[in-house]
């Protein structure tokens, strides 16, 4: 996830229409950029750029890895895909289902994410970053552990 941008929002052309651009990144809309925003609105779960580079190769779309991994960069800087580190430390991206700041619940096991609101997580936050002389702070949390589906089988060992 990247900090909140506050800047103007415009549609996009493509699939991801729903989604929106920020007009501070100046981004053209170009057939690799819809075809990467179209496997995204796809797809349920998060996503290396790899995984990602071989769907669009599957779907006969040419887009080099290069340019696959510019551009999700470019959505997460605009705040349009989350991005998570798995176990691997490898960066995964997703389309978010909330278009507001929010955090995740990761299950270690299967990957599954729930996305969270946590308005405490917001006030200690802030508080923090005032008190130390901080502004315009962001922040990423990520809470770790096994979902019940993973925890069940666990419990009966």
């Amino acid at each position: 996830m990247t900090p909140e941008v506050t800047s103007e929002a415009v549609p996009t052309a493509g699939a991801g229409a729903a989604q929106s651009v920020r007009k501070g990144s100046e981004q053209r809309v170009t057939r690799q950029r819809r075809a990467v925003s179209a496997a995204l609105d796809e797809l349920d779960d998060f996503v290396s750029t790899q995984e990602l580079h071989r769907v669009l190769h599957d779907r006969g779309e040419s887009v080099s890895l290069a340019t696959a991994y510019r551009i999700l960069q470019s959505m997460a800087d605009d705040g349009l895909v989350d991005v998570l580190r798995n176990g691997d430390n490898e960066a995964v991206y997703r389309r978010c289902a909330v278009e507001h700041h929010h955090h995740h619940l990761l299950c270690r096991n299967c990957g599954r994410a729930v996305e969270i609101e946590a308005p405490a997580v917001e006030q200690w936050a802030a508080r923090i970053a005032a008190e130390h002389g901080f502004t315009d702070a962001a922040h990423t949390v990520e809470i770790q552990g096994l979902c019940p589906e993973c925890s069940a089988p666990a419990a009966r060992s």
